[in-house]
C-alpha cells in the first residue's frame, strides 16, 4: 500500500484572485524520483499540459528542467498574474503506484473553505478536472458539504461553472471546472462538440489548442 502524500503546500501570494485546485501529483514527486525535464513544483510532471497550455496563454517561454530556475520562473508568472495553487488533497493510499484519480482511497482533504477565508482577495476556484469520481470538483462538492454548502449551476456546459457564498459573508466564489491538462483527457477532447466543430474549420486544430482557448478566457480575466 503507497501513502501517497501532497508534496507541495498550497503556493498562495498576496492579492491571489484565482486559484488553480486539482487532486495530487504523480507517485514520483511524493518519492522524490523525478524524469529529467520534470519540475520539483506543482503540475511539474513533463507530462503534464498546464505550463505548456499557460505559456501560450499568457506568452511566455519556460524552462522545462529540475532547477530551482525552472521553479522560480512559475512562481513568478503566478504572481504577476494574481493566480495561486491549491490542490485539494491532502493525501492518498494506493494499492497501485499510479497517478490515477480512481486509485485513491482513504483521502484526506484539505480545508479549501479555511484558505478562502483567510485569502479573501480569492474570487476564482481553477479546477482542474470535472465532477467525475475522485476529480476536483467532485471532492469539492465533499468538502462543501462539511459546511452545509453546495455548488449552484451558472453554466452546465463545457467549462462547467458554478457558484457558492463563504458561510462567514456573503462573499461569493465562482467555479470553473476546465478541461483536464492531462494528457489522458485528450479522449474525452475529442468528443466534445465544440472542439469538433473547430477542428472541421481547421484540421491543424488540436487538443492543446483547445486548451488553450479554454483557459485563456479564465486565466487572464482578473
Amino acid at each position: 500500500m503507497f501513502h501517497h502524500t501532497h508534496p507541495y503546500q498550497p503556493f498562495i501570494p498576496k492579492h491571489t484572485t484565482k486559484l488553480i485546485v486539482g487532486t495530487l501529483p504523480p507517485p514520483r514527486f511524493t518519492t522524490g524520483i523525478l524524469k529529467p525535464k520534470d519540475v520539483a513544483f506543482s503540475y511539474g510532471s513533463i507530462d503534464g499540459l498546464l505550463w505548456p497550455v499557460l505559456e501560450q496563454v499568457f506568452q511566455v517561454s519556460l524552462d522545462y528542467e529540475t532547477t530551482d530556475v525552472a521553479i522560480s520562473q512559475r512562481k513568478a508568472l503566478l504572481k504577476k498574474h494574481h493566480i495561486g495553487i491549491c490542490d485539494i488533497v491532502d493525501s492518498a493510499f494506493r494499492d497501485k503506484v499510479d497517478a490515477s484519480d480512481a486509485g485513491m482511497r482513504d483521502i484526506k482533504l484539505r480545508d479549501l473553505i479555511g484558505y478562502l477565508e483567510k485569502h479573501k482577495t480569492i474570487h476564482t476556484l481553477l479546477f482542474t478536472g470535472g465532477n467525475s469520481k475522485n476529480g476536483p470538483e467532485y471532492f469539492f462538492r465533499k468538502h462543501l458539504k462539511e459546511y452545509q454548502l453546495k455548488l449552484e449551476v451558472v453554466n452546465n456546459d463545457v467549462p462547467r461553472i458554478h457558484q457558492f457564498t463563504m458561510p462567514s459573508s456573503n462573499r461569493m466564489i465562482t467555479t470553473v471546472s476546465l478541461t483536464s491538462p492531462s494528457g489522458s483527457a485528450n479522449r474525452a477532447v475529442g468528443s466534445i462538440q465544440l472542439y469538433k466543430d473547430l477542428k472541421k474549420q481547421n484540421p491543424k486544430f488540436n487538443t492543446i489548442d483547445f486548451r488553450v482557448l479554454q483557459y485563456r478566457k479564465f486565466f487572464t480575466n482578473l
